[in-house]
């Protein structure tokens, strides 16, 4: 870790620092943060492979099981990404320490990466570490890695900078919760987790890809199998899209100060 430090650029020491520490506190409390989304993702792969196995149309030649695994790999990595964040800002908040973090001197850009790189290392991790168990249990194909990471690194990137808006915005735990039970939530479970869009009637395939969260979970799955409900492309333009537009809301957030500084 001292090697990493030297290595660091002065003028991005600070970022460093304040990234350092995002880690440290998601860490230290591994068993909530790590093991917890783990154990819940395997108790849906338990429940909903044996109640929907044959009932729901899924690609040809996949099974249920390791059809619904990718899903909840990139479920578990989304709501991990949005949560490091979110809840590292409103804690700071509601405590008034956000006030140490303001006063050193790094820019609002850098405050950003810090966060953001926090939150994508925290979701990559649980996604990979759901994966690493569920191969015990599943026979899980991978046929386009690259195509993996790209949605893994981009849906957590998008989560992250979701949850910086959102830490900002809130001011309390029961706003944030609001975000998490009436926006993240529905939006993960309408999105293609535990079926395929193919399998619902017309009109609410059309209304499916309404949902940003059904094109990252579905290039994700396309990695896995070569197949998806559409073009890995056009789900990479659409992800791509709202990131851009997240990020950009998010840094002209920061720069403005709102509801950070008084």
């Amino acid at each position: 870790m001292k090697l990493i430090d030297d290595m660091i650029s002065p003028a991005w020491r600070g970022t460093y620092t304040l990234f350092k520490k995002e880690l440290f506190r998601f860490w230290r409390v591994a068993f909530q943060t790590v093991a917890s989304p783990i154990l819940t993702a395997l108790l849906y792969l338990l429940i909903f492979s044996h109640a929907l196995e044959g009932h729901v149309q899924v690609y040809k030649g996949v099974q249920y099981q390791a059809f619904l695994i990718p899903g909840l790999i990139m479920m578990s990595l989304l709501q991990n990404a949005f949560a490091n964040s979110s809840s590292s800002l409103v804690q700071s908040k509601i405590m008034g320490s956000i006030v140490f973090v303001l006063l050193t001197p790094i820019s609002y850009l850098q405050f950003f990466c810090a966060f953001l790189a926090a939150a994508i290392i925290r979701g990559v991790l649980v996604g990979f570490s759901i994966y690493v168990v569920a191969i015990w249990f599943v026979d899980l194909p991978i046929t386009h890695p690259a195509w993996i990471l790209a949605f893994a690194l981009l849906g957590s990137a998008l989560l992250g900078t979701f949850g910086i808006i959102a830490g900002i915005w809130a001011d309390k735990f029961d706003q944030m919760a609001a975000f998490q039970n009436f926006v993240i939530m529905p939006l993960t479970f309408l999105s293609g987790v535990f079926y395929s869009i193919h399998s619902l009637p017309p009109i609410w395939q059309a209304i499916s890809k309404f949902n940003p969260f059904f094109y990252m979970i579905d290039g994700f799955r396309y990695g896995f199998f070569g197949q998806g409900d559409i073009s890995p492309w056009i789900s990479l333009t659409v992800v791509t899209a709202f990131l851009l537009v997240l990020a950009w809301l998010c840094l002209k957030m920061l720069k403005s100060g709102y509801k950070l500084r008084g």
